[in-house]
């Protein structure tokens, strides 16, 4: 099967691929490549909102300020200030492109969550992200220049080393599985841009969605690039805790609105965050997490509350209507009882090195948005910046390829995925039972609260089941399965490594056996050359 040329390849369709394929339109031939459909992603599921310094008496400093904090000494000053004095450029642009963010009296309505020092957080109500998504999916439907491949997966990038060519190693595409006929398609380009999201299904509790399996940090790490702290793993503190509901998050937006966290009515129904923080429910989100992980076992419970039931019904309906229909799904009427919550796997802070344009160890890959490591979120990311950060390095990413002339060598002929040595798997089920092994094992020993055995007891079972999946994976045909737990167990096997690396606790990373913090604050970064 030929292969197929494009200018420009996104492989992801959140927030960040969207934009930049949208930013490439005018100039490149782009496909945008994801392997569910258009809205999957976890994009689609944010709540709160934008940072953006809009409001009168905000700056630039002040944002840069709050993020630094948040992240524990680990953020890059130059990243921070750049994604930060761009935030309102793109906020802007969304707005020209019509996405219906909430407003009062005719101007943005800015809210606040925890570690914002000001009201400064766009927002369409209680969902953000669909919103600003459907915007997006149309625009993109209707832009010429982009191609839509919905259902295929990466399986793998492809380098000029890999074909044996001379000269510099570089990017010259990938394989894609199409999901629909169980065939592998190769795409040529001279630009390959990683927008897969994170990798929070490798834990048991999660508030991603399905889709974030770490394919893009995976395929950069086979492909020879760095990443970097891969242990920052932000848990956000409240998920919705019910059991025949699948994840829901609870924004952050509620806490930022006066929603208290509470022990249950059995242990007085007092609040607790005062006790761990002086910001209280408005501290950054490992503190929170930590603050609730530490009740839950000191008082052996399931879950904490978390009571906005002070505010007015009506209140609630403006701000919250999502959260306030979804509990109501499930017998619970906010405006009069609490909601019960539990911290979940969020975000993954770190990923593939990239530059301030999203350029990678390898010339021709570029990643950005939660799959790549840009120096902004550090230790710790503070909240309404993983929007953020899509937008502004979408923008940069793409400024970087049209500036890049195409090289002979990016459209060199690329080999077909050959099938011929592999036979249909006829034991699919070891499949989910490593997969289930796998989220639970890194929930246990890999979750909120770490120790140096709990780590060493992941990093065996995980060399072990990655000579399991290698077996599988070089006799058996491939499937979107078999790739999704190749790619978790590799990110799970970084995890563990750039944990064991840290001798120190820090911002989202806390081991009880070296409880202190280093005075020098240093990243994590793994190379596999």
């Amino acid at each position: 099967m030929a292969s197929l040329d494009f200018d420009a390849l996104v492989v992801g369709s959140g927030l960040a691929g969207l934009s930049a394929a949208l930013h490439l339109a005018a100039t490149h031939r782009v496909a945008v490549i994801t392997k569910g459909r258009l809205n999957d992603g976890a994009s689609q599921w944010a709540q709160g909102g934008i940072a953006a310094v809009l409001a009168e008496g905000d700056t630039f400093e002040a944002h840069v300020e709050d993020t630094l904090v948040a992240g524990a000494g680990l953020c890059d000053a130059q990243a921070t200030r750049f994604v930060v004095e761009r935030a309102p450029q793109a906020i802007a642009w969304l707005r020209e492109l019509g996405v219906p963010f909430s407003e009062e009296g005719g101007a943005l309505h800015l809210t606040r969550e925890g570690g914002h020092s000001q009201r400064r957080i766009v927002h369409a109500t209680d969902a953000t992200g669909a919103a600003v998504q459907q915007t997006l999916i149309e625009t993109v439907r209707a832009t010429p220049g982009i191609t839509l491949f919905e259902g295929h997966m990466l399986v793998d990038l492809i380098g000029a080393a890999r074909l044996g060519l001379p000269g510099e190693d570089r990017c010259l595409g990938l394989y894609a599985l199409d999901n629909a006929s169980g065939e592998v398609r190769t795409f040529r380009t001279p630009h390959t841009l990683l927008a897969t999201g994170g990798a929070g299904k490798v834990y048991l509790y999660t508030t991603n969605p399905d889709s974030a399996t770490g394919d893009g940090i995976a395929a950069a790490w086979r492909a020879g690039c760095r990443v970097s702290n891969m242990e920052f793993i932000q848990f956000h503190p409240t998920c919705l805790y019910h059991p025949y509901a699948k994840s829901f998050l609870i924004s952050e937006a509620v806490r930022g609105e006066g929603g208290l966290l509470k022990l249950p009515p059995s242990l007085g129904g007092t609040r607790f965050m005062p006790a761990h923080d002086e910001r209280a429910e408005l501290a950054p989100r490992d503190v929170v997490a930590r603050a609730i992980d530490f009740e839950m076992k000191k008082h052996g419970l399931d879950c904490v509350h978390l009571d906005i039931s002070h505010q007015s019904p009506e209140f609630l309906r403006e701000h919250f209507p999502n959260i306030l229909a979804r509990c109501a799904q499930l017998g619970l009427d906010i405006t009069r009882e609490p909601i019960p919550v539990v911290p979940a796997a969020h975000y993954t802070c770190g990923g593939v090195l990239a530059d301030l344009a999203g350029r990678t160890d390898l010339p021709g890959l570029y990643a950005i948005g939660e799959t790549a490591c840009s120096g902004l979120h550090g230790a710790n990311r503070l909240a309404s910046n993983s929007l953020l950060e899509c937008m502004v390095f979408a923008q940069a990413a793409a400024d970087a390829i049209r500036a890049t002339p195409s090289t002979s060598t990016a459209r060199a002929e690329l080999p077909a995925w050959d099938h011929s040595r592999v036979s249909d798997a006829d034991e699919a089920v070891v499949v989910s039972h490593n997969w289930d092994e796998l989220r639970r094992f890194m929930w246990d020993y890999v979750g909120i609260v770490r120790t140096d055995k709990r780590l060493e007891r992941a990093a065996h079972r995980i060399e072990l089941l990655t000579r399991e999946i290698a077996e599988f994976y070089g006799n058996f045909r491939i499937t979107q399965d078999l790739l999704e737990l190749r790619n978790l167990v590799q990110v799970a096997g970084l995890i563990v490594r750039s944990a064991q690396a840290r001798g120190e606790s820090r911002g989202l990373h806390f081991n009880r056996d070296h409880p202190h913090t280093a005075a020098q604050a240093l990243p994590t970064v793994l190379s596999p050359r």
